[in-house]
């Protein structure tokens, strides 16, 4: 209940500081480039989740594990599975993921592949799995949301989940998660069970803060007000919170009466200064 609600709070307040700390805003996402956003993925990957082993659901995670059992760097391993999963994808669904995905899809290991040049024996940064998985999380969390806004992804499990939705009627949002599930579960094959665990759990949290992201800071209310003082309610919203407003004559079903009620649309920041002033 209460606890619950305090964390989505402060889960809600991290996200929107992290956003705004690295100018994620609507106003400036038109001006980011999906290479921008590609590196912040890539060096999430190979600053946090390479070194932990931890393998956090997602094309790069699996290319680790496949890493163990194939002399070949995570990098070339991720970009022949985008590439791969990048076929099948236009042969199965059609080209619908645009160019922008391609790019991406292509650009992440190769930005890899130039850290694993230039930082060759990579270290855990915190020294703790637990502390890099949350950093990966919260990283990975803001590249994905900027790039789905932009209308790109990263490829890897997208393009599976996209797969799965089509032929199997998966949502997209529970195909992404099964597909992230398996991965993480990979870890078995050549991990401890505290790391297949970590894996798990990043995977699925990390599914979670994705969607907060995404829809969780910039969701809307309708809220309908009924009050003898809606002229000075709805100054109030066309002033102070600067959003609209509409008029509507409700009839009550019991006695007939009628009442004047205030319709609006706001985000969670106009919603709480709306009900302090009611």
């Amino acid at each position: 209940g209460n606890m619950s609600a305090q964390v989505l709070e402060l889960v809600d307040r991290t996200i929107k500081y992290t956003r705004e700390s690295l100018g994620v805003t609507d106003a400036a996402l038109g001006d980011i480039r999906p290479e921008n956003t590609s590196a912040i993925i890539a060096a999430a990957v190979y600053f946090f989740m390479l070194p932990s082993r931890v393998t956090v659901g997602s094309a790069s995670a699996l290319a680790l594990v496949i890493s163990n059992f194939v002399p070949m760097d995570v990098s070339v391993i991720t970009m022949l599975m985008n590439l791969v999963l990048l076929a099948v994808g236009f042969l199965l669904i059609g080209p619908e993921f645009g160019a922008k995905p391609v790019y991406c899809a292509l650009l992440l290991p190769g930005v890899l592949w130039v850290f694993e040049r230039i930082f060759p024996d990579v270290q855990s940064i915190t020294q703790d799995p637990l502390l890099d998985v949350l950093c990966y999380i919260l990283v990975v969390g803001v590249g994905l949301s900027i790039l789905f806004s932009r209308n790109a992804s990263s490829g890897g499990l997208y393009i599976v989940a996209k797969l799965m939705n089509k032929f199997l009627g998966m949502d997209l949002g529970k195909a992404m998660s099964a597909a992230g599930i398996l991965v993480a579960l990979s870890s078995a094959l050549c991990y401890d069970k505290k790391t297949v665990v970590l894996s798990v759990l990043g995977t699925y949290f990390g599914g979670i803060v994705l969607d907060h992201f995404i829809f969780g800071i910039d969701i809307k209310r309708k809220v309908c007000i009924l009050s003898p003082k809606y002229e000075e309610i709805t100054q109030f919203i066309l002033h102070e919170l600067h959003s609209g407003a509409s008029h509507y004559d409700l009839y009550g079903a019991y006695d007939g009466s009628v009442r004047r009620a205030i319709v609006t649309i706001v985000d969670k920041q106009e919603y709480r200064k709306l009900m302090d002033y009611v």
